[in-house]
């Protein structure tokens, strides 16, 4: 198996790029997929939620107000701290979980924004990190998730900054440009790691 590790921050574009990726044969693991399925109702991640933060962070259904806990985390550090004290190990468990069922033929990639934040060790072959410039990013938020912009600042600020995810990564896609060239770029990239999967599949036999 050959693992690819893939980053960036928040509206930078690295979804678009697993997507491509996906579509030209990866199999996609998504930590926010994964973040979302360790607090559905019934779980240990939503029953330590409710403990630290209390019910009014609970819909009327008992589901998890994810409007209501951002509004907690994103404006007190130690808040988010505390949430990434429960989450990051759950999620950890079924990445790893995830990972070890995939085919030794398969190249995956596991599209991980907090990455660098949540210390993550996998035995990736690569590390790919997505990045766009504050600025861009804050746009995107606000056009695409009708976020304002103290609230994109925010989130922003809360992620590790892209010196950080600079230095965990091997390789660094610009999304500052035309999607048709991002694309370009992640297709690029994509026919070297289909190379280098071939080549260690084969080291291995």
């Amino acid at each position: 198996m050959f693992l690819i590790g893939l980053t960036g921050g928040i509206a930078a574009g690295k979804s678009t790029v697993a997507e491509h990726w996906q579509d030209l044969g990866a199999v996609q693991i998504d930590a926010d997929a994964i973040a979302r399925v360790v607090v559905e109702p019934g779980t240990q991640g939503l029953k330590r939620i409710q403990e630290d933060f209390g019910s009014k962070v609970l819909n009327q259904d008992g589901t998890l107000n994810r409007s209501a806990l951002g509004q907690i985390i994103f404006s007190d550090s130690q808040a988010r701290i505390q949430l990434e004290a429960i989450l990051h190990p759950l999620v950890k468990a079924e990445a790893q979980r995830q990972v070890a069922l995939q085919a030794a033929d398969a190249i995956v990639v596991y599209n991980v924004p907090l990455l660098v934040e949540a210390g993550v060790d996998l035995p990736f072959d690569r590390v790919v990190t997505v990045e766009a410039p504050i600025d861009e990013q804050i746009k995107r938020l606000v056009a695409n998730r009708h976020m304002q912009p103290q609230d994109a600042k925010a989130r922003i600020a809360a992620q590790a900054t892209p010196a950080q995810r600079a230095n965990r990564a091997d390789v660094i896609l610009n999304s500052n440009q035309d999607l048709n060239l991002l694309l370009k770029d992640a297709g690029k990239l994509w026919l070297q790691f289909e190379r280098e999967a071939a080549a260690k599949l084969r080291t291995q036999a």
